[in-house]
């Protein structure tokens, strides 16, 4: 990813992070600016949010959703809310002053090489080479930023450190420190009476360490109370190192608070004892473990790498030819994951770990009724389980508060929820602010199925590893603390006898009824699709451990009692209880296709009915939606089989977005920013996931039982090779397709087992005789061993 300029806005800035500290590389030359972030700064402080007197309303809440009376269900839900999530905050800035005037710059670049996740820039100014490249280390965690010049004396910089929170800078010798506090609270919403508020006694603390090593003859470091100034150095190198006091979901940040000073000494005396160099190779090495277990090349186009990035995004608008551009933003995505999620940190928020606000977007925070759960929807199709470590982390947090808020909330004593925010601080209470939030429907955040969804992806991560540890030790207690909650809070449907939600909405949409818009219903068909898959996925669970038959058989019963999917008048998966799909809705949300994708639900094969059903759903939404909405949009078609339209989705992502660009005017909706960023707009995240997992599920799919190979490839793609994606079972592909057709496929079986093949074509395997495989249509099954790598040619 290169540029021919520095970045004017932030979403021009290229982001580097080790799943805890992230930075926002601007390329500047007079100035250079690194903005910060550690993705434990959140504002506030463990508090649980619940409402004592909720419990008591519920029956009262069902009484009128029987009833029929939504408008007195919306009242009833809004005394039974709690506060809002903390907000996820930025760290500071580095500022490095360098005096150089752009307009005397020749011969400028920036780029970020995604094959080494080392940022660089290069320029000639007056003569001379200035060139800095930066990187941030994971195994040592620190920032490390070399710059050089090419003749020997010239290097002459002043560095300084900022914070938009609470924050003061002192220099000592060749040390510069900055210390701050977070704000206790940040409010939601711009009318709320108190917006920032800072608490002596409470709210986290954090440092940022900077320390500078010199090259030179003449090199000199000079300090002032909040400044390092070099002169005449041939070489800098400047190493970062940040904390924060956070100690745990469960811990106060003031009073059991982790000194921040003490990680961050201890780490940059170990960063300056390997030095520059080594850590760099240290970094390149635990990196590309990552990285490079995936490579993905389009065949067939031009060769536009000459051109910016921005640029090549401004002609994909009129000319999409540009196949090197979606391989990039393919593999971008996966290293987005890698940057801002690894084992031992948290979970990526809204923004991943860049975040420029105080009060950001919604908060940047976990939205986990769709937004957190796309963000690792990557981690184990583009062969990232270890990233996916966090998330699994986070959700026994959650199962801790969550229990306290089944109990407070609803009067369930088994099990756990969440609902549809969470933060730092595993929040799991229902957000509103007690009925003072008057900007959304009530029921908005009426959505108890958080806790559901965030489970599946637990079974995910068994069905792809095999991993029976994990399976036992953490996965099934969490996953059957979620179906606990989830047996007691369905209830009988008096007018049809099914199991039902109620209170229940479809996450952010609304229905109308009686000519008035409502959220709160009964039985919508996102809960029931993720109830129907979390018991599932429980049942398989039990299943593959041969234990806990009697909760088994209870969750068999209860499957079979759910309220069942219905096609609507249009035609349509019908998204509510009643048929009320007004098919003029364009709302970003289309949950209801939830059983389509991430689930399993609804099939081409399997359920030919529900799959034509899903298609008239999403063509009635349309293509055109925010970022992440396309994502998903891309997912389904791709499970629909139907690779053309996927890529035409796929290609409306790449709507170029830049405010600060008046020369080109964006074609509306959700896009691409210049630094390849996914536009809501503003910034998300879960674009660039969602749509890195949607092209692996166009290229190859495991969610039915056998691994099919190009089950949604489109034309544009005429000729590609994939290598190291991974498919459930713990197997990993290799593929190589010519002219829209399978040439060849490698599959190396991690665990051993029965391997089930699908592909256009008949296959047979290259290493075994005809009596070691057998066919079925063109579902070819062998047995593999442990470790070896088969090639399946076409028969």
């Amino acid at each position: 990813m290169w540029y021919d300029k520095p970045a004017g806005i932030w979403e021009e800035a290229l982001p580097l992070g080790n799943g805890n500290t992230g930075a926002m590389v601007f390329g500047g030359i007079e100035k250079e600016r690194y903005q910060l972030n550690d993705n434990t700064l959140w504002s506030g402080y463990p508090k649980d949010g619940n409402n004592p007197q909720a419990a008591s309303l519920l029956p009262e809440l069902r009484q009128f959703i029987f009833k029929g009376d939504y408008a007195g269900a919306e009242q009833t839900w809004r005394k039974m809310q709690g506060p809002y999530s903390a907000r996820y905050l930025p760290l500071g800035d580095l500022w490095l002053d360098f005096g150089h005037k752009e307009k005397d710059v020749t011969a400028y670049s920036r780029n970020l090489d995604l094959k080494t996740a080392v940022a660089s820039v290069k320029y000639t100014f007056d003569n001379v080479v200035y060139s800095r490249s930066t990187f941030i280390n994971h195994p040592s965690k620190i920032m490390v930023v070399v710059i050089k010049a090419s003749k020997k004396g010239m290097l002459n910089l002043k560095a300084a450190l900022s914070s938009k929170l609470k924050y003061k800078t002192h220099a000592d010798g060749e040390k510069l420190v900055l210390k701050g506090r977070a704000p206790k609270y940040v409010a939601a919403r711009n009318y709320f009476p108190e917006q920032v508020v800072y608490d002596e006694n409470e709210g986290l603390s954090f440092e940022v360490q900077v320390k500078l090593a010199v090259k030179g003859s003449k090199a000199k470091i000079l300090s002032t109370d909040s400044l390092l100034e070099v002169s005449e150095a041939d070489e800098v190198k400047l190493y970062l190192t940040e904390a924060t006091s956070f100690n745990g979901f469960d811990k106060s940040p003031a009073k059991q608070v982790r000194n921040p000073s003490e990680k961050n000494n201890a780490n940059l005396a170990k960063a300056i004892k390997k030095g520059a160099d080594f850590l760099k190779d240290e970094h390149i090495k635990d990196y590309t473990s990552l990285f490079n277990r995936v490579s993905f090349e389009l065949k067939g186009s031009k060769d536009y790498t000459t051109l910016p990035v921005n640029e090549r995004l401004k002609q994909f608008t009129t000319n999409p030819s540009d196949l090197g551009l979606q391989a990039l933003y393919y593999q971008f995505g996966r290293y987005l994951l890698i940057a801002s999620s690894r084992p031992g940190g948290r979970p990526t928020n809204l923004q991943g770990l860049w975040n420029d606000h105080v009060q950001p977007p919604w908060g940047s925070n976990y939205t986990i009724n769709i937004n957190t759960e796309m963000n690792y929807w990557l981690a184990e199709n583009s062969n990232l389980s270890e990233c996916h470590i966090p998330l699994f982390d986070f959700i026994g947090e959650l199962a801790v508060n969550g229990a306290k808020t089944a109990k407070i909330n609803y009067g369930i004593q088994e099990g756990w929820v969440a609902h549809h925010n969470s933060d730092l601080w595993a929040k799991t209470s229902p957000v509103g602010d007690y009925d003072q939030d008057k900007t959304y429907y009530p029921g908005a955040f009426c959505w108890q199925m958080g806790g559901a969804w965030l489970s599946t992806h637990l079974w995910e991560h068994f069905l792809y590893t095999r991993d029976q540890n994990f399976l036992k030790d953490k996965a099934y207690p969490l996953m059957k603390g979620a179906a606990q909650f989830m047996l007691q809070w369905l209830v009988k449907d008096p007018e049809t006898g099914f199991l039902v939600t109620a209170p229940s909405t479809s996450p952010e949409n609304v229905f109308k009824d009686g000519g008035k818009t409502y959220n709160i219903s009964k039985a919508s068909t996102m809960d029931i699709s993720i109830v129907r898959q979390l018991f599932q996925d429980v049942i398989g669970a039990s299943e593959a451990l041969n234990e806990d038959m009697a909760f088994r058989n209870e969750l068999k019963q209860a499957l079979a009692s759910l309220y069942p999917y219905h096609i609507g008048k249009y035609g349509q998966i019908q998204e509510w209880f009643n048929d009320v799909d007004d098919p003029k809705d364009m709302h970003r949300h289309i949950s209801h296709l939830y059983g389509l994708f991430p689930g399993n639900q609804i099939s081409p094969e399997r359920t030919k009915d529900l799959a034509e059903a899903a298609k008239v759903t999403l063509k009635h939404r349309g293509d055109v939606s925010t970022g992440w909405s396309m994502a998903w949009k891309m997912n389904w078609w791709a499970r629909l089989r139907d690779g053309e339209h996927a890529y035409k989705i796929l290609a409306k992502a790449f709507n170029y977005i830049n405010p600060n660009d008046k020369t080109f005017k964006s074609a509306g909706g959700g896009g691409t920013y210049p630094n390849l960023f996914d536009a809501h707009p503003p910034f998300q995240i879960d674009g660039n996931f969602g749509a890195t997992a949607g092209i692996t599920e166009m290229l190859m799919q495991s969610h039915e039982g056998k691994i099919s190979l190009l089950p949604a490839l489109p034309s544009e793609w005429r000729d590609g090779t994939i290598k190291g994606i991974k498919a459930r079972g713990n197997f990993e592909l290799e593929m190589v397709w010519e002219k829209g057709k399978l040439k060849q496929a490698k599959i190396k079986s991690v665990k051993g087992g029965i391997c089930k093949v699908e592909a256009p074509e008949l296959l047979k395997v290259k290493e075994l005789s005809n009596s070691n495989q057998v066919a079925e249509g063109k579902v070819l099954s062998f047995n593999t061993q442990k470790g070896k790598v088969y090639t399946l040619i076409l028969n």
